[in-house]
């Protein structure tokens, strides 16, 4: 696959229509009809079956981490990342048309959502009611016509349900960032010289003493820069431990061929996830 395909395209995230995953589509790819499934695993299976050509998945958020189901289910889904993007998110208190922001009793949202939200929810006095997702929140309080009722959801879900902004920006901290992965069928055909670059991939590491700790030491001698390692357990086991890993630079770089070289001498698995251009959010993303 190149890197500039011209023609149009599909593009599957998980949520309903107006979800932050469908506004992180349409920014990373604003030529693509974005396509709503229900599951991480039914936007992967979109792709894989040829019914949309990309499918954009989150991996992480600056306030909750890691998210957790992405990191099983990209070993065995069988697609290559290539692209990522970096979505700033915003939560508006949307309600009902003509409902006023001191008559709001209750509000509706997804988990992270809510919790992003803590402080208005406190102030306001408001009673929290968990939805499985933020724009089918908006959907259920445009249903239900209650001017009491809000939900938090993106401007995206306000603008597709009728729903008023009463509040916009009411999230607690302003560097709530997700990242989201761009998956496709094929990987990206992008040249040596092309940089900034991610390599992404994963690997388990031999049962021997300090193996982690030697196949990571490559990385430092060849000044490969890790930016991020993470470590999962595989079928309920504490002895099977898996590592999703990210680093800046091309595999056909020989720094980073003398890394990988030395990795898989002590991996007893390896699999290379994608190469791709970095993300321009990296070049100013706060130190930790």
């Amino acid at each position: 696959m190149k890197l500039h395909d011209t023609e149009t395209m599909t593009v599957a995230f998980q949520g309903e229509p107006g979800a932050y995953a469908n506004l992180a589509a349409r920014e990373a790819l604003p030529d693509a009809r974005a396509v709503p499934r229900p599951s991480f695993e039914d936007a992967v299976e979109a792709v894989r079956a040829g019914e949309t050509d990309r499918a954009i998945i989150p991996v992480e958020n600056s306030l909750h981490g890691r998210i957790a189901d992405i990191h099983h289910l990209l070993p065995g889904a069988g697609l290559f990342i290539v692209g990522e993007h970096f979505h700033r998110v915003r939560h508006q208190l949307l309600g009902v048309r003509g409902a006023k922001l001191e008559g709001i009793r209750t509000v509706l949202s997804q988990a992270p959502a809510l919790g992003q939200c803590r402080r208005i929810i406190k102030q306001m006095n408001l009673t929290a009611q968990n939805w499985y997702d933020t724009a089918g929140s908006a959907r259920h309080v445009a249903e239900l016509g209650d001017p009491g009722v809000a939900a938090i959801a993106s401007s995206l879900a306000g603008e597709l349900y009728g729903l008023d902004v009463l509040k916009a920006g009411i999230e607690d901290e302003s560097h709530n960032v997700t990242r989201f992965l761009i998956m496709s069928r094929a990987p990206l055909e992008l040249a040596a010289n092309h940089a900034p670059v991610m390599t992404t991939f994963i690997f388990r590491v031999k049962n021997i003493p300090a193996a982690l700790y030697k196949a990571l030491g490559g990385f430092a001698t060849n000044g490969v820069n890790m930016t991020k390692l993470e470590s999962y357990q595989l079928g309920g086991s504490f002895n099977a431990t898996q590592f999703y890993a990210d680093i800046e630079g091309h595999p056909s770089e020989r720094r980073v061929q003398l890394a990988l070289e030395e990795l898989q001498f002590f991996a007893g698995k390896f699999m290379l996830l994608g190469t791709y251009p970095a993300h321009p959010f990296r070049a100013n993303m706060p130190a930790g």
